[in-house]
């Protein structure tokens, strides 16, 4: 996948120095394996393995540096290693993990990312999600061990 145009990846200034010096756009990261990007970046495997997968889930079109840092969060450096996931169930572990409930259109983001990763179709949005979501939690609802507390009641604090 090629990375879009305004791919964020919060280079620090030395990486961004490497890249020049070795005559690499950031819009070409994708282009490079990890180990590759450890030499262009003079940076430890993890951090070159975070920026890849940064560039990966923002190449999505409507995916911006937030939801594909709470990827990696969750443990994520590769659309394909979301292949045949369950989006709500993701959803859910990852509300557990944050320890509150999140705002909805991030579920419809899960379930853009997982479309992706299993049919390659990169036409949609997060938000034409947003009907097949609300269609499923009508139906299933939320788990009755769902966070208590909200999303926008943690950024308040």
């Amino acid at each position: 996948m090629k990375s879009k145009g305004n791919t964020k990846l919060n280079l620090t200034p030395c990486e961004r120095k490497n890249l020049r010096s070795h005559k690499v756009k950031v819009s070409d990261i994708l282009y490079f394996s990890v180990d590759e990007l450890e030499v262009l970046l003079d940076a430890s495997t993890e951090r070159a393995r975070e920026i890849h997968a940064l560039a990966n889930f923002q190449s999505i079109h409507s995916i911006g540096i937030r939801f594909a840092k709470e990827l990696i969060f969750l443990g994520y450096y590769a659309i394909e290693e979301l292949k045949e996931k369950d989006p709500a169930l993701l959803t859910e572990e990852y509300e557990r993990k944050k320890g509150y409930w999140i705002d909805s259109c991030v579920e419809d983001q899960f379930r853009l990312v997982t479309h992706v990763a299993d049919t390659g179709d990169l036409s949609k949005n997060w938000w034409d999600f947003t009907k097949e979501r609300k269609e499923y939690r009508s139906q299933k609802g939320y788990p009755s061990d769902r966070p208590k507390i909200s999303w926008y009641e943690v950024t308040q604090v």
